[in-house]
């Protein structure tokens, strides 16, 4: 796995996206071992396994794509709070362990009430991501204490808690972490190896890495936290085909939302939409290749930006959030499999030959 730029995927448990309405099954294997082995050929270095309160359980399905691939490594979306942390620490160190080392876990507090009741959680957010913090504190202590040890939060009291599995991985499994709130950014600031972003544009996104970096500092780990953006690439073989075929997606999407009884989309609960919103308000196209006349009709669900281009011309977006300090892509398309093919193949290897020539170059220069 690269050292320096890492490229995540995303795999689902069945074909779907904002313009493809979910057919059943609800959990479509060959769907899942495609999707996997795909990214893991097209030269991904992982991928994200999403969690939902209504949908399948994000470690299973992880453990099976795992299964079907041998290189790739997980991002397994994980809700502190409805696990024990000694159960959840115990459980993602054995399937570390299962699959010789390729396990990560990306912490989602949830920042939507209704959502999180669904599962019988009342908490505030704020409540809730203190949880976390304490949740995370056992996590990891459960890791990587070689002795027994006692815990008395406000959430959690453990005596001579203790976990026999450790990781493979050390010191411990990567801890992605999202959440746009105050509340979230002060827990990422200590517990974060990777905070994950939402597509945002280049403003935002660097005045979120500083706050980031500003919470983290207060825990002594300034240059601890990497940084992760997620985008939905729309790539084509001409910049204006690409644009073309991001407007009939966008239209696509309206009548797919039509067809569902959907109207406009409601007022976000969570922040990172929010400020999705925020970024589309000031227009359809933004920097350098930032689309988000999607994220506006979807109410910015999920991570619903697009930057849109050739290959080459997408990879050059990406090197400008590099140069802001980004580390990490999450990258999933509109058209899910065909487009993770289409990214090993043409945004991938374009980013990875820009990125080294640069280098080059610039050690040419220095010399």
């Amino acid at each position: 796995m690269s050292k320096d730029v890492e490229f995540i995927g995303f795999v689902g448990t069945h074909y779907e996206s904002e313009a493809h309405p979910a057919k059943a099954p609800v959990i479509d294997r060959d769907y899942i071992r495609a999707l996997a082995q795909a990214q893991e050929y097209g030269g991904f270095d992982r991928f994200l396994v999403a969690f939902h309160s209504t949908s399948p359980e994000s470690q299973h399905i992880a453990a099976y794509a795992a299964s079907v691939t041998e290189r790739i490594h997980l991002m397994i979306a994980h809700r502190p709070g409805f696990t024990a942390p000694t159960v959840a620490a115990r459980q993602l160190a054995t399937l570390d362990h299962l699959t010789n080392g390729r396990a990560g876990v990306h912490i989602i507090t949830g920042g939507n009430d209704q959502e999180l009741r669904q599962d019988g959680d009342f908490l505030t957010k704020d409540e809730r991501y203190a949880r976390t913090s304490e949740y995370l504190d056992v996590v990891k202590a459960s890791w990587t204490s070689e002795t027994p040890f006692d815990y008395a939060g406000q959430y959690y009291r453990f005596e001579r808690a203790f976990s026999t599995v450790k990781p493979v991985q050390t010191p411990h499994l990567p801890v992605y972490f999202g959440g746009s709130s105050d509340a979230a950014i002060e827990v990422a600031g200590k517990h974060a190896d990777v905070y994950a972003l939402w597509g945002e544009t280049h403003a935002q996104v660097r005045e979120t890495i500083a706050r980031v970096r500003a919470a983290a500092a207060r825990h002594g780990r300034e240059h601890h936290v990497r940084f992760s953006l997620s985008f939905r690439p729309i790539l084509a073989e001409t910049e204006d085909r690409a644009w073309a075929r991001a407007e009939a997606l966008l239209e696509r999407i309206k009548a797919v939302r039509t067809a569902k009884g959907l109207g406009a989309a409601a007022p976000p609960p969570n922040e990172g939409a929010r400020r999705l919103l925020a970024a589309a308000a000031q227009g359809d196209r933004l920097d350098k290749r930032l689309y988000t006349a999607i994220a506006a009709v979807t109410g910015a669900q999920g991570n619903s930006t697009a930057l849109v281009g050739t290959g080459e011309q997408v990879a050059d977006a990406l090197l400008d959030y590099y140069d802001l300090g980004v580390t990490t892509f999450l990258i999933r398309g509109f058209e899910p499999l065909e487009d993770a093919v289409q990214y090993g193949r043409d945004l991938i290897p374009a980013f990875r030959r820009l990125l080294n020539e640069r280098s080059s170059q610039r050690a040419v220069a220095a010399e």
